[in-house]
């Protein structure tokens, strides 16, 4: 089991990666066979379908919501939280990518793990960090982190416990193996 949820952790983190590469990648025009997030996202959610053995369309318009929906949050959770992962160029204090800069697209060289935007949370934290802010501020920003990442684990729970309702045994168990479910 233990290997299963390493996989499962592997997994995700290269899904993460590619989310986060994926539109650098479109954007240079470089390299070929950039597939863009939205089709990837499909092919896992068609990957989904077919390992939980779901044949009817009708039973798949019930279930595919629920999957994205614990797919989302999972994301948020696991990789929003603004960890490092990602930053472009110089990392935290500056330099790095100029391109994006000139663009106006260099989010402080902060890209959360999965290529979107840090939490507010994360950002503050992290400003917090750079400036060599007070124990007590960086206490409370921790604080405020913590507290927004608790409400993530809540909503990916709520999500998982949704997605179960809806599964028979066998799909549930294909489900805990594929890491929708714990």
């Amino acid at each position: 089991m233990k290997t299963l949820n390493q996989l499962s952790v592997v997994a995700s983190a290269a899904f993460a990666m590619f989310l986060s590469a994926s539109p650098v990648a479109a954007q240079q025009g470089q390299g070929r066979g950039n597939i863009d997030p939205a089709e990837f996202r499909q092919r896992m959610m068609d990957n989904y379908r077919e390992r939980l053995e779901i044949k009817g369309d009708d039973e798949w318009k019930a279930i595919q919501p629920l999957i994205a929906k614990v797919m989302d949050a999972r994301q948020d959770v696991g990789f929003g939280g603004g960890f490092g992962f990602g930053r472009g160029g110089g990392g935290r204090r500056g330099g790095g990518n100029a391109d994006a800069q000139a663009n106006g697209n260099n989010q402080g060289g902060r890209r959360g793990f999965r290529g979107g935007e840090p939490s507010p949370e994360a950002e503050e934290l992290q400003k917090a960090i750079d400036s060599n802010a007070s124990k007590d501020e960086l206490k409370a920003k921790l604080t405020k982190f913590r507290e927004a990442r608790k409400d993530k684990e809540a909503k990916l729970a709520n999500a998982q416990e949704d997605l179960k309702k809806v599964l028979s045994v066998k799909q549930e168990a294909a489900a805990v193996l594929n890491g929708l479910l714990q």
